[in-house]
């Protein structure tokens, strides 16, 4: 089976969040099950350069504004396509937002170039080139249903949602230059309340539809968390399914993670102290193995509910636990990581930006990871906590409540806990779920087992994968 991936960022060549670990990890779970997997990619500076030059497939005398080629190579394992179109993608830094923080004003143009292309690929438009199923990611990939839909080949279409609450609304003059027949304006297609949607265009015209956890599946069908496309999402309930996000485990590895200060494994567990020592020392932190070490790793926003860690701090502190925080984001919670830092030296330490040998000495030598997010669709950082043994402690919401055991009474007795949950999302209830942690901190016996039920679970693609080439396959059985 040959599935052509689409997607506007991709590990290790480009990333901005959840969706590029994705994209780069899937196709090497999915050649298990004997799907060979290409992925079509923007021509970013970086991925032309990893791809370096590529053998050429097509050129396009006029990819809305300026000539491109599509260009085919490997880079990082990963079979690429690439569109090499300079006046669309030979742009530095971020690949949506322009230098001055805003985004690009052709962004709209910029992703129907991608989706064209992809249905360009899948219905034979390049020699000797052909693909059983699209599966597009999120809004960016979101017009490669409808211009499958529309086109002279019937190929079945896959679309995947990372985030709902980036949808990709643009104006309706956008839609004159897309290519698509007038009756795709309409409700029953991409228009959305006086906007062109890019995402709505893929909920609508995709023959399948997932999500990156059951529960976020559940959650994006109900007014509260369906961001104005519950209705749709409930209509096409039959089409729509969640299968969770998994981490690449060889990359993800305690035992031979080179940001480490000692190695460890489940069964040799010994290193996570040294971990520990280190990660106090790298923060300013009373290097005291006996303090129960709390540590964030991710976004400083609202979503991620960083405001509700800052507004707990009295009862991490009460409890005699440390925290450690890294990341950047919002301005105010910056400011508000960097005051709590400064107020409580050797308690509390913070540095704002992104350091990756820090989020890996966190995940290896904190004993609990907050996630206290107020939606996530699916989440990386409890599945790397996992990995590394740090206990998580999260928000019943989305996949971190299909990911995390809450180590209630019944799951301690009966062995299964892997970490807290906490609801609704609430200061008071996060502050309440610290207070239990620190509780079953106590009792380091019983720790111990929490940590090693973590590092029992398996995070890897291997179950998702499965689920995957299944949808694939009914897919194409429906499209007959």
């Amino acid at each position: 089976m040959k599935v052509l991936s689409v997607a506007s960022e991709c590990v290790p060549l480009v990333k901005t969040g959840g969706l590029a670990d994705v994209a780069g990890a899937l196709p090497a779970a999915l050649a298990a099950e004997g799907v060979k997997v290409t992925t079509l990619l923007p021509g970013y500076p970086a991925v032309m350069a990893a791809l370096g030059g590529g053998r050429a497939l097509r050129r396009i005398d006029d990819l809305f504004g300026g000539p491109a080629r599509l260009q085919r190579g490997e880079a990082a394992g990963l079979d690429i396509i690439a569109i090499d179109a300079p006046h669309l993608f030979a742009r530095p830094g971020n690949p949506y937002l322009a230098p001055h923080g805003g985004e690009w004003g052709d962004n709209g143009i910029r992703f129907a170039a991608l989706g064209a292309m992809a249905a360009l690929l899948a219905t034979g438009g390049v020699r000797n080139v052909a693909f059983d199923v699209v599966h597009a990611h999120d809004w960016q990939a979101g017009l490669a249903p409808a211009y499958l839909r529309f086109g002279a080949k019937r190929v079945p279409s896959v679309f995947t949602v990372h985030n709902l609450a980036f949808q990709g609304k643009f104006p309706l003059d956008l839609f004159p230059r897309l290519g698509l027949p007038p009756q795709a304006l309409s409700v029953e297609g991409l228009e959305y309340f006086g906007t062109v949607g890019f995402l709505k265009s893929g909920l609508w015209y995709a023959d399948r539809i997932t999500t990156v956890s059951p529960s976020y599946a559940a959650e994006i069908r109900t007014p509260e968390a369906g961001m104005g496309l519950d209705g749709l999402l409930r209509g096409r309930a039959g089409a729509v399914s969640g299968i969770l996000n998994g981490i690449d485990t060889v990359e993800w590895d305690p035992a031979k993670d080179r940001h480490l200060v000692a190695n460890f494994s489940a069964e040799a567990l010994e290193g996570r102290a040294a971990n520990k020592a280190a990660l106090q020392r790298r923060l300013g932190l009373a290097e005291d193995p006996d303090a129960l070490l709390m540590g964030f790793v991710g976004r400083l926003t609202w979503q991620k509910g960083v405001d509700l860690i800052l507004g707990a701090i009295p009862a991490i502190l009460g409890c005699g636990a440390q925290l450690a925080l890294l990341g950047s984001g919002e301005r105010g919670i910056e400011d508000g990581a960097r005051g709590a830092a400064w107020a409580h030296p050797g308690r509390i330490g913070a540095e704002i930006g992104y350091d990756e040998g820090l989020a890996r000495l966190i995940y290896g030598g904190a004993d609990v990871v907050l996630v206290p997010s107020r939606f996530e669709p699916c989440g990386l950082a409890q599945l790397c906590a996992l990995r590394y043994g740090a206990v998580p402690l999260v928000a019943h919401v989305g996949g971190l409540s299909d990911t995390v055991v809450d180590a209630n009474e019944m799951a301690l007795a009966q062995g299964v806990g892997t970490g807290v949950h906490f609801s609704p999302v609430q200061r008071e209830m996060l502050e309440a779920a610290v207070w239990r942690m620190a509780g079953l901190w106590r009792d380091r016996d019983g720790f111990a087992r929490l940590q090693a039920n973590a590092l029992a679970t398996d995070v890897s693609w291997t179950r998702s994968a499965k689920r995957y080439a299944t949808l694939y396959r009914d897919a194409i059985a429906d499209a007959g």
